[in-house]
């Protein structure tokens, strides 16, 4: 199937705050208890009707441990959209939000969309309040939601939300189409070889953790 655009997301945060079952729960439309923890860069990708047109998002998920922050800042580049993940049951990871949000924008396109998500909002253990996200993204010019990667609250509206927002900004002549650090590429086949870029894909995988 073709598609009329394509956006490259990165999703950043700290390990353990959802990341990968976001990814999955939005390309799968499943959840699994037992995920492994993330080593390196892992990828999905899915097609979404916007404005009656076909949009492809190429999802890169990253590792949140510190030992691959160097891998994961390669990815900044040329992304159009982020997901920038905390647990609303962790306050540390809520703390690390700024530290993140700054390494994202010092290695990301100044135009890349970004969207606050707390997630795990299912639990009973909350130590971040709504509130608190959202002053937070209020304050940073992000957008945001809270999010179950369990049950599926809100998951599907955080990634076509953020590429709502990207499909405004390229009505609006926001991006230089012709440029790859735009993070998007215009009407290409799903099928054709070419339009994956950026450094290669790391698969390897380390057990233990899981995530909502």
């Amino acid at each position: 199937m073709s598609y009329a655009y394509l956006f490259k997301y990165i999703i950043i945060g700290d390990t353990g705050v959802g990341k990968s079952c976001l990814l999955l729960q939005f390309t799968d439309k499943r959840f699994r208890t037992d995920h492994d923890l993330t080593i390196g860069v892992e990828f999905g990708a899915r097609l979404i009707n916007i404005d009656n047109k076909q949009i492809k998002l190429q999802i890169w998920d990253t590792a949140g441990q510190e030992s691959f922050r160097s891998i994961t800042r390669s990815y900044y580049r040329g992304a159009s959209g982020a997901l920038l993940v905390y647990d609303i049951s962790r306050r540390d990871t809520f703390n690390h939000l700024t530290r993140w949000l700054e390494e994202a924008r010092q290695n990301a396109n100044a135009n890349m969309v970004i969207m606050l998500i707390g997630n795990k909002c299912d639990l009973d253990r909350r130590e971040v309040t709504y509130e608190e996200g959202a002053q937070f993204a209020r304050d940073h010019g992000l957008i945001f939601r809270e999010t179950s990667a369990k049950t599926a609250q809100n998951v599907e509206e955080a990634f076509t939300q953020t590429a709502r927002k990207i499909y405004e900004n390229i009505q609006n002549n926001v991006y230089d189409l012709s440029s790859e650090s735009s993070g998007i590429k215009v009407g290409m086949p799903p099928t054709g070889a070419g339009y994956q870029h950026g450094p290669p894909r790391l698969d390897g995988r380390q057990t233990g953790g899981c995530c909502n």
